[in-house]
């Protein structure tokens, strides 16, 4: 059974898309008389690009929907009851919700957004501080275990480690070097919907100068799906240390 979590700044957004549309049509409601009703509309639609900027969808939603009956209930004739007659405060209120819902769906893609160009920035570094490494003539040992921390991370696995000169040993699955995976029978396997193939270790062959050196094996976590984007990167990491390793290592070396 999936466990939803929903972190403290989004229960904070949650508890202000129920409150605050409700709070701006009561301080608002003296003044209903002297200024149409569509100018009050503006208003309760900036409370809602407000929640939705925080990027979480529910709390958008709510917002808007809050901002709707309120704007309804307060500030359309006649007041104080969910009813509505006349046909200008029936659209204000349709868009009044609609506006809201599209002005979240935008929070909602730009946080996606942002979020995705953090991880690039820290795939960026994790290749840096490799190349860093490879450049500046650290020991081979030490930058495997910099690359197998950095993949147990990106691949969400439980554990990797580095074997010199072996391949196929123990008929793991493989990750090849365009990010696809094939199973031990050489079958193509969808990681983006079924995550590595279950059951079994994937390794992730490594090179340097043309010459195999040895192999990452990687342990998966159940519920890791790692994208494309996430395994080409998982491929670089590994070039890194085929090239220190063609350059340091001997071949069978353990």
């Amino acid at each position: 059974m999936r466990i939803w979590r929903v972190s403290g700044r989004d229960r904070l957004g949650l508890l202000v898309a129920l409150v605050a549309p409700l709070a701006l049509a009561a301080i608002l409601v003296p003044f209903r008389g002297s200024f149409p009703n569509t100018d009050a509309a503006l208003a309760m639609l900036l409370v809602v690009v407000a929640v939705a900027a925080n990027g979480y969808r529910l709390a958008g939603y709510l917002a808007a929907v809050s901002a709707a009956v309120w704007f309804d209930f307060f500030l359309t004739r006649p007041y104080e009851r969910f009813t509505i007659t006349r046909r200008a405060d029936i659209e204000t209120t349709i868009l009044l919700l609609v506006i809201g819902v599209a002005v979240t769906e935008i929070a909602v893609w730009g946080r996606r957004q942002h979020a995705a160009a953090s991880r690039r920035a820290g795939y960026l570094d994790g290749i840096h501080a490799a190349a860093q490494a490879v450049a500046t003539g650290a020991s081979p040992s030490a930058l495997i275990d910099q690359v197998a921390s950095q993949l147990t991370r990106v691949l969400a696995l439980e554990s990797c480690r580095f074997q010199y000169g072996a391949a196929g040993l123990g008929r793991p699955a493989r990750m090849q070097h365009d990010g696809t995976v094939i199973t031990a029978q050489q079958q193509p396997w969808d990681v983006d919907a079924e995550g590595f193939p279950p059951g079994t270790d994937t390794e992730l062959l490594v090179e340097g100068g043309g010459v195999f050196q040895g192999r990452f094996l990687m342990t998966p976590s159940p519920a890791a799906r790692p994208t494309l984007e996430q395994r080409l990167l998982a491929v670089a990491l590994a070039d890194q240390v085929g090239a220190a390793l063609a350059t340091s290592h001997p071949v069978g070396q353990g």
